[in-house]
């Protein structure tokens, strides 16, 4: 039996690892404000404001191998320091990048808040998953990810007030003399420095309590055999495929998120605060609800053949945003927000399910392939500037639905008809 003692030190380190969740979560989410309010100061196009996903996500790619061999060499709970006070600095650049008004010095601060996030993430989700009944590790992993779903509501409700402030006309800012449309588009710019301080300080204290934090202690094997962990956990096709999968579902979400508020404002005729609560009180409450309703249902559904539907009603409504406009298309994407919620957690889950000391370099490769919101993105903006019709790069999500479907027929016909097929709930012991 498990003394309280112990009860309550897991249940204290769930619940910091989870607001780290919650952090990444919310400016993760800060994002889709960004792109919109970068845009114009910069005089971007699609593809040019995409690049604000591409910085983020290959800092992705870049970190999450050495991510892991800290993880081995340091332990998790140094590794999350760690990406916390890399964290904190990206964020603390914001300030001289508003300084400068250089588009460039916006994109290395997110590509180092990004690093500080890749190893988060590396850490914080195996973490979770081990932390506890390995029965449960799909329904665990889902619970701490729902609030990120709920940053993902709250940050583009408040980061519209802050960030974008500038209700000014555009014919009224080309009228300008050249030097006075570019003093205005820098004060516009500047107006990022008082989230991203406050989001570095609030960083910074979480930093300082997880330094006193007493975590439980779970697998780890000397730095040693970093080198040959590697090799095993990408000789397991659970990792492989689930590698690939988040790859695609990476991109499909950043693609919907991302590109919400422009779609909004095009497609429907929103002005961009509106659009911004559309993003928050829609799709946020769409992304969060999905991953609270889908945890319970995972108790009596098993999780890969959930996954495996809600991709399909994904594929479904990403062709309704391609085709429909308007208000229906702008509903359709709040859907793909519901339907997509449990992707990340379940893919994850299901990719280091019994990987065991191997765990941390699996989990290395499955966050690698976040690049994909990276990549999907400039398909997006691409296939919208070729087209002339942004609602048409809703095929990239649609096809990077497809490939979460295959996976998830995959998992479901290669586990264990009764551990990974039956319900997560059936298993749970009483």
């Amino acid at each position: 039996m498990t003394e309280p003692s112990s009860r309550q030190s897991y249940a204290f380190a769930f619940a910091m690892i989870t607001s780290l969740f919650f952090m990444w979560g919310f400016v993760h989410n800060l994002d889709p404000i960004l792109i919109p309010h970068l845009r114009r100061s910069f005089n971007l196009t699609v593809l040019q404001s995409a690049l604000v996903d591409s910085a983020v996500f290959i800092a992705y790619f870049v970190m999450a191998l050495p991510a892991g061999m800290l993880i081995r060499r340091v332990g998790y709970k140094w590794a999350m320091i760690a990406g916390l006070l890399l964290f904190a600095a990206g964020a603390l650049l914001f300030l001289p990048a508003a300084d400068t008004h250089r588009y460039a010095f916006f994109l290395g601060a997110l590509f180092i808040i990004a690093c500080g996030l890749a190893v988060l993430e590396t850490a914080a989700n195996p973490y979770i998953a081990l932390l506890g009944r390995p029965e449960r590790a799909v329904q665990r992993l889902n619970l701490a990810q729902s609030f990120n779903g709920l940053a993902a509501t709250l940050a583009p409700i408040a980061g519209a007030r802050l960030i974008l402030v500038d209700g000014m006309p555009e014919a009224q800012l080309q009228a300008m003399p050249a030097a006075v449309r570019q003093a205005t588009l820098a004060a516009v710019a500047a107006s990022v420095k008082g989230p991203y301080l406050a989001i570095a300080l609030v960083i910074l204290v979480i930093a300082v309590v997880f330094y006193f934090l007493k975590m439980p202690a779970l697998c780890s094997e000397p730095a040693t055999q970093a080198g040959g962990a590697l090799r095993r956990a990408f000789g397991r096709p659970a990792i492989r495929r689930a590698a690939i999968a988040q790859f695609f579902y990476v991109g499909a979400q950043v693609c919907v998120f991302s590109f919400f508020i422009l779609y909004a404002s095009q497609a429907a005729g929103l002005a961009q605060v509106a659009a911004a609560d559309y993003l928050g009180w829609g799709c946020g409450l769409a992304f969060v609800g999905g991953r609270f309703a889908g945890t319970c249902l995972m108790k009596y559904i098993a999780s890969a053949r959930l996954l495996f539907a809600y991709a399909l009603a994904c594929m479904l409504l990403s062709a309704v945003a391609m085709f429909a406009g308007g208000l229906a298309g702008v509903a359709a994407v709040i859907g793909i927000a519901f339907f997509m919620s449990i992707m990340f957690p379940t893919i994850f889950a299901l990719g280091i399910h019994g990987a065991g000391c191997d765990t941390e370099m699996g989990s290395s490769l499955i966050i690698m392939s976040i690049v994909g919101g990276a990549v999907l993105p400039l398909v997006f903006g691409y296939i919208s500037d070729v087209t002339g019709k942004l609602q048409y790069g809703y095929a990239a999500p649609l096809l990077c639905f497809l490939v979460i479907a295959w996976f998830a027929r995959t998992a479901a016909r290669q586990q264990n008809p009764q551990a990974a097929m039956a319900p997560e709930g059936a298993l749970q012991h009483v």
